[in-house]
């Protein structure tokens, strides 16, 4: 079988289709399909022979983006099988097999369907077969060829990553380069020069140029400006077809920035410049500014302002502002009109930032002349002093004068001054100030021990012009005066042992004193002369402003004298000297051998007696102990008195208490009394049954016939007799309470609660028969018939 391509219609392609068949027809020459045959003679092995392929194919070659009415004939398959009478039939399988491509499975003839893009796929792998039409069996082995799609220009070339923004140093090298750009084609690179690209620039000359082939963007100007020109536009477009007539281009753009240099210098705009600046300003204040120009930008325009001579450099000052590159002139010293008034000071601002490249175009620095006027202000007092300080003793009589301000007028009018003082705190009211003169004098009476400084402020201004005023702190220092006698340092507590020895220092004490070091820092100490010798006590000055306690005696009794008082004498140095007198408190104490205080209170006359703290303390703990067995003895006893058991039908135990008013017949329920009404119902004694008697009582034997006559008062003597003798019971103390009334009475009950509520007809006149007990009643009730009718 052999493939016959007919797709070679495109004249560009005529040649490669006659070099592709020769070479086909060379070596793929139409091999007629035979079939594997065994050959078998008698005394011969089987022989097997390499069978022949039946196929002969080529690559085939379809034009992409075919837009023709009728599908594109791509080619022919033919078997040597087949004989032309339509008995052999041909089937076509792979990619796009019965979409895109179709096959005439008589003819054999393959067409393309569709519009191909080689951009999407570049060739197409199938299969064919040549089969028994009638039987359906291969006539030949399945073949596979290769469908490849034939590229045409159609694609322009694309700059992917543009447009482009880049930077190139000002004043480079013509030939520098700026920036690389590669454009892309999607068509076939192998095949023809449809993918082939050429680059030109289209905008952006004389300034720059672009190699044709690498596509590198290059400078190609010398000394290209910054200040002339900063931004750039280049056009750049790429062209298929080696740049052949009939190629697709496209285009990007690059936009170029000169990046600054430091090739310009600063300059002043003008040589002389002139100031004018009021003599009251003040000093550290900026009273003017001064700017050279620099074409360059960022840090290539940093620049220094010195002052590099002139009579003004010691007055003024400058400064750079690095935000408005400005710059600051300052006040260093208090302008005087009347002194100097002008000032020329010579002013250089240089770049801070060289580039030695480009030292031949300096120098980078510029100097220019600055003339300060200095103004004529009126201005307020100025006192000869910054501040003043005087003193003054206390106890100074009011108007004592303190000391005296001075100002005058700097101007040239050289007008009056007036003096005050500024009463802006209470301090202010202690003095008085002359307003003609600045004599500053007291006006109450100080005390250097409450308050020792004063500082007040003087304010001057001038007459003509009151609105200008000056001040000027004063301080007053008020001067020590010896007005305050010594006293001691502190309340002492001082303590004498009883085991004391003559010649002992007992406390050392200091004193105080308000005044200062001149007036109290030396004092002395002594007993009071008028007083007689104290015969247990002495002092001693110890001539550093202490004194010593010394005893004169062996020995101190608390029994005897337990306090002694002992009057001190306290002089000061002043001039004159000032004295007190102080008592010192003096207790006599128990002390160890060692010294040491044992105690200053009352116990101490136990301990004389022989008893230690020791013993005390044992004594103590003995009488504790003791207390705590008896409260313990105790507790027990009572935890012992376990109750009374007894029997339930005992009447000493039939108590009932009562809170309400009576609840009818349940209130003779709460107990039985019948023992009470009827001594004959009473059992016999019963003996407890949780004590056991030691000796048997005699038994109680009452006849019935005794027991129903014994009064009931008998009974109860009887009942509180045996309890009494009872060897059984406990000795508690027993309180039985019994309410009874006695016998019945034979006049029944008078309550009117069964009587009816109409008057009855019943005669009480035998109310009478019962005795005076019931007269009141009989008067009440034994009314006559004739009464009772009317």
């Amino acid at each position: 079988m052999r493939i016959t391509s007919t797709s070679c219609i495109c004249p560009v392609l005529v040649c490669l289709c006659f070099v592709q068949r020769c070479y086909g027809a060379a070596h793929h020459g139409s091999i007629k399909v035979t079939r594997n045959q065994t050959k078998h003679v008698e005394g011969e092995t089987e022989v097997h022979h390499r069978p022949k392929r039946g196929w002969v194919w080529n690559q085939f070659f379809v034009l992409e983006e075919h837009m023709g009415p009728d599908p594109q004939y791509v080619g022919k398959l033919h078997s040597n099988s087949d004989k032309g009478d339509g008995s052999v039939k041909y089937i076509l399988t792979g990619e796009g097999a019965g979409t895109i491509f179709i096959i005439d499975d008589t003819t054999g003839d393959i067409h393309s369907t569709k519009s191909l893009d080689r951009e999407q796929k570049t060739h197409y792998v199938l299969h064919a077969q040549a089969i028994d039409r009638r039987t359906n069996k291969p006539l030949e082995p399945e073949s596979e060829f290769i469908i490849k799609v034939q590229d045409i220009n159609d694609n322009a070339p694309k700059f992917t990553d543009g447009p482009y923004i880049v930077t190139v140093p000002e004043m480079s090298e013509m030939g520098t380069s700026v920036l690389q750009v590669t454009a892309t084609d999607a068509d076939d690179p192998t095949y023809g020069n449809s993918a082939r690209v050429v680059y030109s620039i289209l905008q952006g000359q004389p300034y720059f140029s672009v190699d044709p082939k690498t596509g590198v963007i290059r400078t190609a100007l010398h000394n290209m400006d910054r200040e002339a020109r900063e931004h750039y536009s280049v056009v750049i477009q790429a062209k298929d077809m080696a740049g052949q007539v009939g190629g697709l281009s496209g285009s990007t753009t690059v936009n170029i920035t000169l990046t600054d240099v430091n090739d310009n210098p600063p300059r002043f705009p003008q040589k002389h410049y002139q100031l004018y600046v009021p003599e009251s300003a003040q000093v550290g204040s900026a009273v003017g500014k001064i700017k050279a120009n620099d074409a360059d930008t960022g840090s290539n325009a940093d620049m220094k302002y010195t002052i590099i001579n002139g009579d003004g450099s010691g007055v003024f000052s400058i400064s750079t502002d690095k935000e408005t590159r400005e710059g600051i002139l300052s006040l260093k010293k208090p302008l005087n009109y009347e002194k100097k008034k002008s000032y020329t000071l010579n002013i250089e601002g240089a770049n801070t930032h060289l580039d030695f490249r480009f030292s031949h175009l300096g120098p980078f620095k510029d100097v220019t002349m600055l003339k300060i006027i200095v103004g004529d202000v009126d201005e307020p007092p100025l006192f000869t002093m910054p501040s003043y300080v005087m003193e003054v003793y206390e106890n100074a009589k009011i108007g004592t004068a303190v000391g005296t301000v001075t100002a005058q007028d700097p101007d040239t009018a050289n007008s009056l001054v007036r003096y005050f003082i500024d009463h802006n705190t209470e301090e202010d009211r202690y003095f008085t100030i002359d307003a003609s003169t600045g004599t500053i004098k007291t006006a109450k009476i100080f005390d250097r021990e409450e308050t020792p400084w004063y500082n007040i402020t003087v304010a001057a201004s001038e007459i003509d012009n009151p609105g200008l005023v000056s001040h000027v702190p004063v301080g007053v220092r008020i001067l020590d005066v010896n007005d305050n006698p010594p006293e001691l340092a502190r309340d002492y507590d001082v303590v004498v042992c009883e085991n004391a020895k003559p010649g002992q220092v007992i406390q050392t004490i200091t004193a105080t004193d308000k005044d200062n070091s001149a007036n109290g820092a030396r004092f002395h100490f002594s007993l009071d002369e008028g007083l007689s010798l104290n015969p247990n006590f002495t002092l001693r000055d110890n001539e550093d402003n202490t004194a010593s306690i010394l005893t004169r005696r062996r020995r101190y009794s608390r029994t005897t004298q337990d306090i002694y008082y002992l009057p001190v004498l306290i002089s000061d140095g002043g001039v004159p000297p000032l004295s007190s007198s102080s008592t010192l408190t003096i207790r006599v104490c128990v002390c160890e051998r060692d010294g040491r205080v044992r105690t200053c209170h009352a116990e101490a006359f136990l301990s004389s007696a022989g008893l230690s703290t020791g013993a005390l303390i044992a004594i103590l703990l003995c009488v504790v102990i003791l207390l705590a067995i008896v409260v313990l003895f105790i507790t027990l006893r009572r935890s012992k008195k376990e109750p009374l058991i007894i029997s339930e039908e005992d009447v000493r135990e039939n108590v009932v208490t009562y809170d309400d008013e009576g609840g009818g017949e349940e209130d003779t329920e709460a107990f039985d009394i019948t023992a009470l009404r009827n001594p004959s119902a009473a059992e016999e004694l019963k003996y407890r049954r949780d004590v056991r008697p030691e000796v048997k009582p005699a038994p109680r034997h009452h006849p019935s016939s005794s027991l129903d006559s014994i009064d009931v008062q008998e009974f109860i003597k009887q009942r509180l007799a045996e309890a009494d003798v009872d060897p059984s019971v406990p000795p508690y103390d027993s309180l039985q309470t019994y309410a009874y009334e006695g016998h019945r009475s034979e006049a029944g009950s008078i309550s009117s609660l069964d009587s009816a509520t109409t008057h009855s007809d019943q005669d009480y006149n035998y109310l009478g028969d019962w005795g005076p007990e019931f007269k009141k009643l009989a008067e009440l009730y034994g009314e006559t018939e004739s009464e009772r009718t009317t």
